[in-house]
């Protein structure tokens, strides 16, 4: 069980960790691509191990899987954190502000609780369940009705499925923003609206922000409407949507796709 007393010290220690991580964008040791093809650095093993101490300096001895790791053909345990030490390394690497450090503490296949930190925009989401969720320590509210449809992607102008989107859908402002997890942030913190990936993702790209987008009756789902939840695989082939209302879920499954 989540020992809710330890978040703020754990949330603060993680921020730090965080920061750190934007640093060493100026230390050509931590900047050595170790895997190219999957484009991995030292700083995502660093990562990693800074991330997986504090956790078990705060919560004892817990499983921790990540996706430095190799843990997609695993059988989930029961308890569990879920760590993506840096969620847009590209962007990172390449100076932009679009890279994220996250994670989630998962029980009985259910997000618990989803920490996301953005350092290069000082802006840390937090959220557990039946608690609501937070931007920077305040509460977020839950999602209003509303017309408006921003779209957000990571795309300087829209392509892919984000394209056909704009061609039969009413989008009022198409935001591009950089990763997985930060874009789906920015749904939570209502900047945008909708966001809509048609490619293979992973839990760990996602498990942290279904906790939050949740805590504000939003929702997160594949491309045919099916709420995304972590069972069998880490691997989900069916895309992802990241949306603050049941309506533009359903718009999507309703897209007339090639």
């Amino acid at each position: 069980m989540l020992e809710n007393k330890k978040l703020p010290l754990f949330e603060n220690e993680f921020t730090k960790i965080g920061d750190a991580i934007l640093s060493w964008r100026n230390d050509e040791t931590i900047r050595e691509v170790l895997e190219p093809k999957e484009f991995k650095t030292v700083a995502d093993k660093k990562a990693h191990d800074s991330i997986c101490n504090l956790i078990k300096e705060t919560f004892g001895d817990v499983t921790i899987l990540s996706e430095e790791e190799d843990i997609i053909e695993i059988e989930r345990p029961n308890k569990y954190w879920l760590i993506d030490p840096i969620d847009g390394t590209a962007s990172w690497y390449d100076g932009f502000d679009g890279f994220v450090t996250q994670a989630a503490y998962i029980e009985n296949d259910v997000p618990i609780y989803g920490i996301v930190y953005a350092p290069a925009m000082n802006k840390l989401w937090t959220a557990v369940i039946g608690e609501g969720a937070f931007l920077n320590g305040k509460q977020l509210q839950p999602f209003q009705e509303s017309n408006r449809l921003n779209l957000i992607d990571n795309y300087p102008e829209p392509k892919r499925i984000a394209k056909i989107i704009t061609e039969q859908l009413v989008v009022d402002k198409y935001i591009e923003c950089g990763s997985l997890g930060l874009k789906s942030c920015m749904v939570a913190a209502g900047i945008a609206d909708l966001f809509v990936k048609d490619v293979v993702i992973r839990d760990w790209d996602i498990a942290p922000v279904i906790r939050i987008i949740e805590e504000l009756n939003g929702f997160v789902t594949d491309l045919t409407g099916k709420k995304i939840v972590l069972t069998g695989s880490f691997v989900k082939e069916n895309g992802l949507v990241v949306s603050r209302s049941l309506k533009l879920v359903q718009d999507i499954v309703n897209l007339e796709r090639v």
